[in-house]
């Protein structure tokens, strides 16, 4: 009885469950010993009573693997030579325990990960090649994709193909593909946590308060969110220059022939030559007409309108966009569907077209706040023609404000970017004497043309 409520008592302290498979008196010894000493950071005086009991009951508890970590983390960085190498290793071996014994809070994919950026870390001590580190970050994407989750371990592997490939130790396609692969991970990831994201959005839009767990996973969701944005824009420039046309042309024109009906390579290769500008080409026009015949979707209708566009047919285009979007059935994809619709139109001067799908964005998406941005920014460009006099045009100035701080609201990755634009606005809006001098605080200024609402003077 007496073993039972100690162990209780224990698992309560170092907030894990207790195996109850080798509930010895020495092991729950030792861990009684090492665990306040690793909680309070106190790494030196955890080591021995760790070691004896991961040594002797390496089954006892997860707090063995959990604690383990930032113990061995503490000796390698106050260690040098062989010595320092030895942990280094011994930490790699820990790892590999955890999953063995605690697969289910210490999964495959963490496991391969957790190894490769300890490797990767420390590659010279080690004397490890980019090929060896490369390899264990593949081993956990292509053995436990789902649980590669790690923004900056999904930005290492792309970035060590990267280095190989400039090492001459792959080809452009291999690179090409572990870009989209990656880039789909973390479309994923992002939609995962979008998702979830939405939901305590919109909880707070309806005018409920988020309890205190709800606002730390917002926050949580938002940061994650936030670091994939970093990520992705450090995947292309690494790529940089390595994908431009003169790159890309030459590539696709000789693998047409092999992968004409291969609908992943069409579709990322025409999207690689969109992204990258290459419409121009011959080559450009023929993938995109192969990709529609091939597997017509959302994707290939809004390409197949890109043609159209440049080819001057703006009626015809409209209506492969209305089908492209009208096909997409994905809520996350249709939301980046009509993201993408809607710059298409806003970079064409189609201000109403293009807040059609900015608004379509926002309820597919409501914690993407950039959408507001957008159409703030529409709304300033067009001041000048909005209104009877000078008054009523700098006054589209207040509506452009009020639409950017939506943004921050629904938003907190843009509320600084929300203030500025607002601010900025402000500034260009009639100033305290103007309205003084008009005489209308108060009043309401219909704005008219395609923007259409009205705006309170203040």
């Amino acid at each position: 009885m007496k073993t039972k409520v100690t162990l209780l008592l224990m698992a309560l302290l170092v907030g894990f469950n207790t195996s109850h498979a080798q509930q010895d008196e020495e092991c729950m010894t030792w861990l009684q010993i090492f665990a306040p000493y690793a909680k309070s950071k106190r790494y030196a005086e955890a080591y021995e009573p760790w070691s004896k009991l991961r040594n002797k009951c390496p089954k006892f508890n997860q707090a063995i693997y959990a604690y383990g970590d930032n113990i061995l983390e503490y000796k390698i960085e106050n260690s040098t030579g062989e010595e320092q190498k030895g942990h280094i290793n011994d930490l790699l071996k820990v790892y590999t325990q955890y999953n063995e014994y605690f697969s289910s809070k210490f999964p495959e994919g963490k496991m391969y990960v957790e190894q490769a950026q300890l490797m990767y870390k420390y590659r010279k001590e080690l004397g490890l090649s980019d090929e060896e580190i490369y390899n264990k970050y593949n081993d956990a994407f292509t053995k436990d994709k789902e649980n590669f989750t790690s923004p900056q371990g999904l930005y290492t592997y792309f970035s060590l193909m990267v280095d190989m490939f400039d090492a001459k130790k792959r080809e452009a396609q291999e690179m090409f593909d572990k870009y989209d692969d990656v880039s789909d991970k973390i479309l994923t990831e992002v939609d995962d946590n979008t998702e979830k994201l939405n939901k305590l959005v919109e909880k707070e839009e309806g005018g409920a308060a988020l309890s205190k767990r709800e606002g730390a996973l917002k926050k949580q969701y938002t940061r994650y969110l936030e670091v994939f944005d970093q990520i992705s824009e450090s995947m292309d420039k690494k790529l940089g220059d390595r994908a431009n046309c003169e790159v890309l042309i030459p590539l696709y024109e000789k693998d047409f022939e092999e992968y004409k009906n291969d609908a992943v390579w069409l579709k990322r290769s025409v999207s690689r030559m969109y992204n990258k500008e290459c419409t121009d080409s011959e080559l450009y026009t023929k993938l995109v007409k192969q990709y529609d015949a091939t597997a017509p979707t959302a994707d290939t209708k809004y390409f197949v309108a890109t043609l159209l566009y440049a080819q001057g047919k703006d009626s015809e285009a409209d209506k492969y966009i209305e089908q492209s979007y009208n096909l997409e059935t994905d809520k996350a994809k249709k939301a980046r569907l009509a993201n993408r619709i809607a710059k298409k139109f806003k970079s064409s001067g189609k201000y109403g077209q293009a807040r059609k799908y900015y608004r379509e964005a926002l309820s597919l998406n409501p914690s993407d706040g950039s959408p507001y941005i957008q159409i703030a920014i529409m709304y300033a460009n067009s001041a000048n023609n909005c209104g009877a006099d000078t008054f009523d045009k700098r006054a589209v100035f207040w509506y452009a404000a009020n639409e950017a701080e939506k943004a921050g609201r629904v938003d907190p990755r843009l509320k600084s970017t929300a203030a500025q634009y607002a601010a900025n606005y402000r500034a260009k809006a009639p100033t305290k004497a103007d309205i003084f001098s008009r005489g209308n605080s108060g009043q309401t200024i219909n704005i008219g043309c395609w923007i259409g609402g009205s705006v309170v003077v203040p």
